[in-house]
């Protein structure tokens, strides 16, 4: 796991194409130099056949991901899409989100510092700038029910999963730019089920008896991380950790951590 050291700077794409799975978390935050043009073989084809540009940041804590979103969607002489920022955890998107001022953002559902929601609230401003909003799309490997309708209830625009296309990805982020409701389209049910009833959206009671940090560290634990890791992904130590560990065990009334990862795991928290 990788310590958030490296500071604000410019950066350049590289090839590769997103593979989640592979990736590590790594806590780094980088405004982007325009992606330079590339050979139209295997490219994703977007905007740019009409001449259209879209200035996206990339929101994810696996830097192989971004790398491969980058090289997969940012060659702008072909897809239109100028990737101009990145960042690894929640501090570091509102500052790059602030000072580079997107049109949409590729945001992932769980960061550390607070994930996805919380980039959304701290930069609600830019949402409802009417002249220059900022769009979020959120783009994650999670397909739970909870994390799209929260990010949703946050301000995103859409959300799709990691298995999407790099030409559909293209697509979407040109229809959140021109305001367009974006989602997969099993997640698409989620959303109309929340917003079509009076009623609140079903709520796990054991899963509403956590905290914010208590359900990090529960979905880092499921993830199969050290506490060690844990403390370093969202800036704590490894004394709270154990505290919050300790804290959901009781709560949920599970013995130790592989009773942890098979309740996450069922509930699709991971």
């Amino acid at each position: 796991m990788s310590d958030a050291s490296e500071p604000v700077g410019p950066r350049g794409g590289s090839e590769g194409a997103p593979d989640p799975s592979a990736a590590g978390p790594d806590t780094s935050a980088v405004p982007a130099e325009s992606a330079r043009p590339a050979d139209a073989a295997g490219a994703a084809v977007g905007g740019d056949e009409e001449g259209r540009r879209v200035r996206v940041v990339l929101v994810d804590d696996h830097r192989m991901f971004r790398t491969g979103v980058q090289a997969e969607i940012g060659r702008t002489a072909i897809t239109g899409v100028e990737v101009v920022g990145e960042a690894a955890d929640v501090d570091q998107a509102v500052t790059v989100i602030t000072t580079t001022r997107p049109e949409v953002v590729l945001l992932d559902v769980h960061l550390p510092g607070g994930g996805g929601v919380e980039v959304l609230r701290r930069c609600a401003p830019l949402m409802s700038d009417a002249e220059n909003p900022v769009r979020f799309l959120a783009l994650s490997v999670s397909d739970a029910a909870e994390d799209v309708i929260g990010v949703i209830r946050g301000g995103a625009r859409g959300y799709v999963t990691k298995t999407i296309t790099g030409t559909d990805l293209v697509d979407s982020v040109f229809r959140v730019q021109d305001g367009d409701a974006v989602f997969s389209p099993r997640l698409a049910g989620f959303v109309l089920d929340a917003f079509a009833s009076t009623d609140a959206p079903p709520v796990d009671e054991d899963l509403d008896r956590l905290t914010q940090r208590e359900r990090e560290v529960l979905r880092l634990i499921a993830r199969g991380y050290a506490y060690k890791e844990i403390a370093k992904q969202l800036f704590i130590s490894v004394k709270t950790v154990e505290s919050h560990v300790s804290a959901v065990l009781r709560k949920l009334q599970l013995s130790n951590r592989h009773e942890l990862t098979r309740w996450a795991t069922a509930r699709r928290l991971v």
